[in-house]
């Protein structure tokens, strides 16, 4: 592990899996991953976009997703496993990912890639004493191009 290197944190639903939106996006694909439930949306950029994130610092799946995330998710984009922060067992509040993105992000800069941060979050990153950056994404239109460059801009800036 590079301790110099700021920790990525990549969640899942509402940013790879733009499930607000009332279609499937341009660009995405549709698959039902576990019967029963509504179908995953997925991209296949996204995962050359994983790569360039992980290229850029210490990428970790920040989603309640768990280890699911790599057994059944990543396989869609052709991207090896990354490692899980640990959540509490879902369902949770999302306030409850603070301590474990925390523990994991220790005195590393962050950056956190999210549909949901929470006043709980965003206080968490305003009283770290390492750069932190909070990514907020919008679940009806996932994550985009122009947010992979922020958080690579971000990262690579020694100035952070």
């Amino acid at each position: 592990m590079d301790r110099t290197a700021p920790v990525l944190l990549l969640d899942l639903d509402g940013v790879l899996n733009p499930f607000a939106a009332p279609a499937c996006p341009d660009g995405h694909q549709e698959r039902v991953l576990f019967e029963g439930e509504e179908p995953v949306r997925f991209c296949p950029t996204h995962g050359d976009w994983i790569r360039e994130l992980a290229a850029g610092g210490e990428l970790w799946w920040a989603t309640g997703w768990g280890e699911s995330a790599n057994e059944f998710y990543l396989p869609l984009l052709g991207v090896e496993p990354l490692p899980v922060v640990q959540f509490p067992p879902v369902p949770f509040e999302p306030e409850l990912k603070v301590p474990a993105i925390d523990a994991v992000a220790g005195d590393r800069p962050a950056a956190w890639i999210d549909d949901n941060h929470t006043a709980a979050g965003r206080r968490w990153a305003a009283t770290r004493p390492v750069p932190t950056l909070l990514v907020p994404i919008d679940p009806a239109i996932g994550w985009t191009r122009a947010d992979v460059d922020h958080v690579l801009d971000w990262a690579n800036d020694p100035r952070r």
